[in-house]
């Protein structure tokens, strides 16, 4: 299922230039198109639309040790809720710990790169408003949203 996200501003970049009355139309668990507002609502009509306060932009990379909480499974949400949407592997080595970053989805890259919104890319995005992560979306779902 389709869906547009869309925010008053949109980064491509996690430290680009923010731009106003922007969307990222997201298919599965990849982005279709990400541009104005106004030509993808014209262009795929009738698609879910889903508007966010704040700035979206990229999930986030986390390159250090994930933070401590008592599970694994609370190890990642601690991530989630700060918008980050990828590890590195090198901080995995416990079996538990690797299992839960999986479940979730949170994408594990060998080295740290610098997340980016692309047509073709995975869906993974972040809304942040006021510097607090509202939303995060991985490979697509939403994964975490602030109450």
């Amino acid at each position: 299922m389709r869906t547009l996200h869309t925010a008053p501003l949109l980064r491509r970049e996690r430290d680009g230039e923010p731009v106003p009355e922007h969307a990222a139309l997201v298919n599965g668990d990849r982005i279709e198109a990400v541009g104005p507002l106004a030509e993808l609502s014209s262009a795929y009509a009738g698609v879910r639309v889903r508007r966010w306060p704040g700035t979206l932009g990229p999930g986030l990379l986390h390159d250090g040790p994930l933070p401590v909480a008592p599970t694994p499974r609370e190890r990642v949400h601690a991530l989630l809720r700060t918008g980050v949407t990828a590890v590195l592997a090198e901080h995995l080595a416990d079996p538990a710990l690797r299992a839960a970053v999986e479940r979730s989805d949170l994408l594990v890259l060998p080295t740290a790169v610098a997340p980016t919104l692309y047509p073709g890319g995975r869906a993974d995005l972040a809304v942040h408003v006021d510097g607090a992560c509202l939303v995060t979306v991985v490979a697509g779902r939403i994964a975490h949203r602030r109450a």
